[in-house]
């Protein structure tokens, strides 16, 4: 199959599945994916992208004997999903990954994101876990595929080495059970992050869907609920600000 045909094909969901790759989408995204230890199919140009952009990535693509395919403007067009996709799109294959094979250590943070769907959002969410040493994020029935290529686009290189897995709320707490890791679940009637108490050494967050909140699996699971104090004249905050928070507030003491 052709490297365009392929990535239009991609833009599908049951296609990334079937073939077991992905799409990134930009400058950025395409850089971070050829620094990145993940295998790469091929690269597709198009007159948009600008000539010193073009030549860092063709040299970056021939150190790692990529392929790069000449486009037009409008074959790349269609083969993006964002509507900006700045000249350039990669094909990369998704590291194989098993939560049979995640060890946690003794000082463990898992993010579990319960059933997310904004593809901005999850991005966000996963570049905050992974800049927060966070040891991996599962992503549970209901959330947007972590590689679709907004997703991709917003996590901006952090999903490429982010350990990152697809889950069923049977495994996740499999999991958990087998590591002895405590799930704590993000609600806004929760307890601040300093009045919930000692907060033990292997420890997940959940954080629930933008608009629905946490799903009953999640807060039948969870040991403890936890929320950030807000203006009362402040409905909500973004799920991916307010996961970003409680990261920052729930991580390890050094």
């Amino acid at each position: 199959m052709k490297l365009l045909t392929l990535a239009r094909d991609l833009r599908r969901r049951k296609a990334r599945e079937r073939h077991r790759l992905f799409v990134a989408e930009g400058a950025r995204a395409v850089s971070e994916l050829l620094r990145s230890p993940l295998a790469v199919r091929g690269l597709l140009v198009s007159p948009q992208l600008a000539d010193g952009v073009r030549t860092a990535l063709a040299e970056a693509a021939v150190r790692r004997n990529v392929p790069v395919a000449e486009v037009t403007d409008a074959e790349l067009a269609s083969a993006a999903d964002t509507e900006s996709p700045q000249g350039v799109v990669a094909v990369g294959e998704p590291p194989a990954r098993s939560l049979d094979d995640l060890r946690p250590g003794t000082t463990t943070r898992v993010l579990l994101l319960d059933a997310l769907q904004d593809p901005g959002n999850v991005g966000t969410i996963l570049r905050t876990a992974a800049a927060l040493r966070a040891d991996a994020t599962l992503a549970l029935p209901g959330t947007v595929d972590l590689w679709n290529a907004k997703v991709v686009r917003s996590a901006m290189g952090a999903l490429f080495h982010h350990p990152v897995y697809a889950s069923t709320w049977h495994e996740a707490a499999a999991f958990l059970d087998r590591w002895n890791i405590e799930l704590w679940a993000a609600d806004a009637a929760g307890a601040s992050p300093e009045a919930a108490g000692e907060r033990p050494a292997r420890l997940a967050l959940a954080v629930g869907n933008e608009g629905a909140g946490l799903s009953a699996e999640a807060r039948g699971r969870a040991a403890r609920l936890v929320g950030l104090p807000i203006a009362p004249v402040v409905d909500s905050l973004n799920v991916a600000v307010a996961t970003g928070i409680l990261l920052y507030e729930l991580r390890p003491h050094s």
